[in-house]
């Protein structure tokens, strides 16, 4: 039965938020030499020494700002759900010849020239945990990225590195929660789209309407239209 199936697939759905939530909160772990072994570490936070890049900075937009995994609402702390961009600074490893990615937090729009963010760029060598984040292939109609304008849909890694002259690794910055300054970190998305509810009530109800109909014209007789 239909609606069977969708409480399995409710219940799948939240397991697999639950894991990722697990992962995120995980204690943070070393980049591995291979870097074949990236495809287990997503959502995992990865530890990481060594120097921002910011003149080859660039932003993705647009994009809602986060609060805790999720889309921030008119009622948080967070008193806008303005639409902004990510900035992402590629950052050179200290111990071995490796450039990344790295998605250092959301901005409003009215931060998107970057000298009206000076403040927020460490000069010297640093050490950061940010989100592990994989390839994203692009969904069904959805458009296509435009790099040029800083456009991006969905998360191609491949294009990213070659508009910040990286390596196709991508981390999601986790910062300390200070909102008074951006780019606001923590943008790690971990909640997934799960209408699974709805679908059950649907088909159940449809299941139950039919049965009745079925009932009343066949066992009592009764015809559907007098």
């Amino acid at each position: 039965m239909l609606g069977t199936w969708q409480i399995q697939r409710r219940q799948e759905k939240l397991d697999l938020v639950e894991k990722l939530k697990s992962r995120t909160s995980h204690e943070p772990v070393e980049l591995p030499e291979s870097l074949e072994n990236l495809e287990t570490l997503e959502y995992y936070p990865i530890k990481l020494k060594g120097t921002f890049l910011y003149d080859k900075e660039f932003i993705v937009g647009h994009r809602s700002l986060l609060v805790d995994g999720a889309p921030v609402n008119r009622n948080s702390f967070m008193t806008t759900n303005e639409r902004g961009y990510h900035v992402v600074t590629p950052f050179k490893l200290a111990d071995r010849d490796l450039t990344i990615l790295v998605n250092r937090g959301w901005i409003p729009s009215s931060l998107k020239n970057p000298k009206r963010r000076k403040e927020s760029q460490i000069k010297d060598e640093t050490e950061i945990t940010g989100i592990l984040r994989l390839n994203e292939r692009r969904p069904p109609f959805v458009p296509k990225n435009r790099p040029h304008t800083d456009i991006w849909y969905y998360r191609d890694l491949d294009a990213m590195a070659k508009k910040g002259d990286a390596s196709p690794i991508y981390i999601e910055m986790i910062s300390n929660n200070n909102t008074d300054q951006y780019p606001v970190g923590s943008q790690t998305k971990v909640e997934l789209r799960n209408e699974h509810m709805s679908y059950i009530l649907t088909w159940y109800c449809l299941s139950l309407t039919t049965a009745f109909l079925w009932h009343r014209k066949f066992i009592r007789g009764i015809p559907l239209v007098e």
